[in-house]
């Protein structure tokens, strides 16, 4: 278990854009990686996003399963100084919404992951019912 000070060593993303918490597991020979997200009313998305009905932006669930997958193939790639950036997302699917008070534990598989590039297969999930999955696909880049 990897806390978010431990986050905040490996990955560049700072408030308000750090979306991980915790990291509860980390496999990197077989590219497995789990972390959790509490969801909370002080978000600053939820200002407008939408008032008196809470919704957890889905393009920001994205964004958490990206910044798991990255911290992932940043320590596969043996790269703790580097950033990660899209190159694409496929398949993605939202089920459910979130709102404040969940909290979201992120599943993420490296596909195929290599020094420069990497593919992972993601999975939210609240109260064990998936809410959002997508394939994404990356660079690393050092800083």
């Amino acid at each position: 278990m990897e806390d978010i000070l431990k986050i905040m060593e490996v990955l560049p993303h700072r408030y308000p854009f750090l979306l991980v918490d915790r990291i509860l597991e980390i496999d990197i020979e077989n590219m497995k990686i789990k972390a959790l997200k509490n969801v909370t009313i002080n978000e600053p998305f939820f200002i407008g996003h939408f008032p008196g009905n809470p919704v957890m932006p889905g393009v920001l669930i994205i964004e958490a399963m990206a910044q798991v997958g990255a911290y992932l193939m940043l320590k596969k790639a043996g790269i703790e100084d580097g950033i990660v950036l899209f190159a694409s997302i496929e398949e993605a699917k939202f089920r459910k919404p979130v709102v404040p008070g969940d909290q979201i534990i992120f599943e993420v598989e490296g596909i195929n992951i290599k020094k420069s590039m990497g593919k992972i297969k993601a999975v939210a999930k609240v109260n064990d019912q998936v809410v959002c999955e997508a394939i994404l696909m990356a660079a690393v880049k050092k800083k």
